[in-house]
């Protein structure tokens, strides 16, 4: 497997294989679109490298995730019923690394199944096979969250988030960024800083909820489009003008920023 490539901006790196050795389990805290995803993916090819880590199993929290769904259920095969291992299972049976992307926003009995595998005990009770599953020793529980846009009823609880380290995340300074776009998106330095200079103008937009929300990944997207000859201002326009959602106001301050700082 390709190494994912991933850009330090800080001591992560560090922490992470530092959880990773004491089987503390890891929370990725900040908003979308500035590479917490890419990061797990680096962290598992990392570790993996060294022959110390198995495969990393990646579940996307959505609001009709269940505790059944991740766990496992009965189905039918061959007219018998066969259980089948859900991906925390598989993943805690295995020794994986099992990757919650934004976990609130799955069913609220999704985090509860997860406290037993998140303290001193490290093990997964099967309700519907009465098997009470030992976690693996090499089996890590990571999961994500985006604060930025979580309602009250949608926040992380503490009784969830005290069980973890924290790792924050943010947007990267804007060297780091155009660096990341440029070798993302495949386009020159000059154009990746533009690039990157016009996703911290757009975030520091006032009165506008998406702005802040405008992430790298974004700015990777018009990159690519314009390294297929795209151009700037229409690849700015289709990646993120109308990623913003429906802001009339803020998508049209986009615009207006990208008609001056882009060619």
């Amino acid at each position: 497997m390709k190494e994912p490539w991933y850009l330090p901006l800080g001591d992560e790196v560090a922490l992470f294989e530092a959880a990773w050795r004491a089987r503390v389990p890891v929370l990725l805290e900040g908003p979308t679109g500035c590479g917490k995803t890419r990061f797990v993916e680096h962290m598992a090819w990392r570790l993996g490298a060294r022959g110390t880590a198995a495969p990393l199993i990646t579940v996307a929290c959505h609001e009709d995730l269940t505790a059944t769904d991740l766990v496992g259920r009965y189905l039918l095969v061959n007219e018998q019923t066969v259980w089948s291992d859900g991906p925390l299972t598989r993943a805690v049976r295995h020794g994986a690394i099992c990757y919650l992307d934004e976990v609130v926003e799955a069913r609220k009995d999704t985090t509860v199944v997860i406290h037993s595998l998140t303290d001193h005990r490290r093990v997964l009770p099967i309700e519907k096979t009465g098997e009470l599953l030992q976690a693996h020793p090499d089996f890590l529980l990571v999961i994500s969250y985006n604060p930025g846009y979580q309602s009250a009823l949608k926040d992380l609880k503490p009784s969830t988030r005290q069980r973890f380290v924290t790792l924050a995340f943010g947007y990267p300074p804007l060297d780091a960024e155009a660096a990341i776009i440029a070798h993302e998106g495949g386009v020159d330095a000059a154009l990746a800083r533009q690039l990157a200079l016009l996703g911290s103008k757009v975030r520091l937009l006032e009165g506008h909820g998406a702005a802040d929300q405008v992430g790298t990944r974004l700015l990777v997207y018009a990159a690519q489009l314009v390294a297929q000859g795209i151009a700037p201002r229409r690849a700015v326009e289709a990646a993120i003008t109308r990623a913003v959602g429906g802001e009339p106001e803020l998508q049209q301050a986009i615009t207006e920023l990208a008609d001056v700082m882009l060619p």
